[in-house]
């Protein structure tokens, strides 16, 4: 429920201000709505980045523990609460430093975006002030916050691996490889993009790339992740 409420919120951020554009001709936004792209990005992709690698420890306990005795014990609603609490909480908590920090800089003229929304890095271009130290800044938090969920989801799927190897039954190998598939798949288009953006010098980003990769994470994989799950 966590995941879907974090994909139709992002897709509301983005979608309807770009579609609106689109037919209608206009490419102008607010600073204030700008600033608010860029929070409502960071706080729900930030959020979707450590729900993702806490479902892939659901993942294990699921595969690596007798279901009918471990599951319910080591994954209660308690636990569930805590952990979509604890990722909204962190996801928002990172994004609103970012935003507060990103919107007390000067913009220069002209105040044009080679986006189609505010998108942080984007947004960086349009400042007079040197940001090359926010940037670095900004290349070292996303890069922890995507490598700490990342290390539990290899730890948790290397585990897994283990643990279906070992399964002698075909059958039993395949109920495991379907229990993982549809993570597996959402893991792969979402931290692919976002890995790829984030985690390279922001000196070899261009425009043109930046846009092509921020639709997979930014709405390819949101309307894609209703039918993976189903």
């Amino acid at each position: 429920a966590a995941l879907s409420l974090i994909d139709i919120f992002l897709t509301l951020a983005i979608l309807p201000k770009m579609m609106t554009d689109y037919f209608l001709h206009r490419t102008a936004i607010s600073v204030s709505g700008c600033g608010t792209q860029i929070f409502l990005g960071l706080a729900l992709g930030g959020t979707e980045c450590i729900l993702l690698g806490l479902m892939s420890y659901d993942r294990y306990v699921a595969i690596c523990k007798p279901l009918h005795l471990h599951y319910p014990l080591l994954i209660t609603w308690i636990l569930c609460r805590q952990v979509a609490v604890s990722s909204w909480t962190s996801g928002a908590f990172s994004a609103l430093v970012h935003t507060v920090y990103t919107m007390k800089f000067l913009f220069c003229e002209p105040r044009e975006i080679h986006h189609f929304y505010c998108e942080l890095l984007g947004a960086l271009h349009l400042f007079c002030e040197d940001t090359l130290t926010y940037k670095t800044g900004v290349f070292i938090s996303t890069t922890i916050l995507l490598l700490i969920p990342f290390s539990v989801i290899l730890a948790s799927y290397t585990l897994i691996l283990v643990t279906i190897i070992q399964v002698a039954s075909a059958e039993g190998q395949k109920q495991a490889f379907s229990t993982c598939l549809s993570h597996l798949m959402v893991i792969s288009l979402y931290y692919g993009a976002i890995i790829f953006m984030y985690m390279r010098p922001i000196s070899s980003h261009t425009a043109g790339q930046d846009k092509i990769v921020s639709v997979f994470y930014a709405i390819l994989t949101s309307m894609l992740n209703p039918l993976i799950y189903s």
